[in-house]
């Protein structure tokens, strides 16, 4: 998953009506601006440091970034305090990127790795990262749980369970049930949350995904708008499971952070205001612009299944001493 990912972000601009998939920011400037506004309001919080390192995991085209930075020009010192770092490990978007925050007025830099974001209090926010990061898969057999690898049928891949079954999961409840284990999640969560404890700041965690624990199997292709299969013609689909955000919340909750939400993204947005922003849109728009950003407001907090507003989820961690965040309730008592 890893491998294929890494080729299929470094050789392509996989968003928008001619790639695969659309995220939240692509939709509408309004997801952009609010996020950029909770980070204020957060940072203010944090008694306003400077320097503040403003991160993005995985900024796509560096539209969020760019909705993001023009909300907070309502504070000019945010601009004079914070550094802008994107992480990222695709070429082609970070030109992208660059392109598109050329005249933000913003220092940015860009990284490979979250390790090299220079040290102090931080911000940051990850929309639609966590369901890229590959997970294990363990099946239920007769024997154990064992987990699910991919190997070779003649000239395509296909999947297979390895003998041993992994002792430490147990007994499973039924043959045939599919565990999903997140371990690059857990690991990167229990780094962040390290990091807030000690040196301070935030991070907002916006994806598609559940409460667990869940048994099935989420991994999931998607090639011009529509499913694709996992396994055929790798590293030319985009790859992703759904997150399990308990297991990101029990992760980071082992250090001294607190831990907000996670909430249906709907409610979030709908707290933050993005109605009344709507609304003054629409006061300078014209018929048609004002029906698109009728639609894009649908689109973005629509309860349902399969609607962005119920399908993905809002959480946040926070230093201890940040007791309360914009559109989340505290969740330590859940764990």
């Amino acid at each position: 998953m890893s491998m294929c990912l890494r080729h299929y972000y470094d050789t392509r601009d996989p968003l928008g009506a001619g790639g695969d998939f659309t995220t939240a920011p692509e939709i509408s400037q309004m997801f952009g601006e609010l996020i950029g506004l909770w980070m204020l309001e957060i940072w203010q919080a944090m008694g306003s440091p400077a320097p503040c390192r403003l991160i993005e995991l995985g900024p796509g085209r560096g539209t969020l970034m760019a909705d993001f930075l023009r909300a907070t020009r309502l504070i000019p010192d945010f601009q004079s305090s914070v550094t802008v770092h994107l992480v990222e490990t695709s070429s082609s978007l970070h030109e992208r990127q660059r392109q598109m925050l050329a005249t933000s007025g913003f220092h940015v830099t860009w990284h490979t790795r979250i390790e090299d974001v220079p040290e102090g209090p931080a911000l940051l926010v990850a929309n639609e990262f966590f369901d890229a990061l590959p997970v294990r898969q363990f099946q239920a057999t007769d024997r154990g749980w064992c987990e699910r690898l991919v190997g070779l049928n003649d000239d395509r891949f296909v999947f297979g369970l390895r003998p041993e079954p992994e002792a430490a999961l147990g007994k499973p409840p039924h043959e045939g049930a599919i565990l999903e284990w997140p371990a690059a999640s857990i690991d990167l969560m229990k780094g962040l949350s390290h990091r807030f404890a000690n040196e301070g700041g935030a991070a907002l965690i916006i994806d598609y995904g559940y409460w667990g624990p869940v048994l099935g199997d989420t991994l999931q292709a998607l090639k011009r708008h529509d499913y694709h299969d996992p396994l055929y013609e790798p590293g030319e689909a985009d790859l992703t499971t759904h997150v399990d955000f308990h297991h990101i919340a029990e992760s980071a909750g082992r250090n001294r952070v607190r831990i907000h939400g996670p909430a249906m993204q709907g409610d979030f947005l709908d707290a933050l205001g993005i109605a009344a922003r709507a609304a003054a849109l629409k006061q300078r728009a014209t018929p048609a612009q004002a029906a698109d950003i009728d639609s894009a407001l649908s689109r973005l907090t629509a309860r349902g299944p399969t609607e962005m507003g119920e399908l993905f989820k809002v959480l946040a961690i926070s230093h201890a001493d940040i007791e309360a965040v914009p559109g989340l309730a505290p969740l330590q008592a859940r764990l």
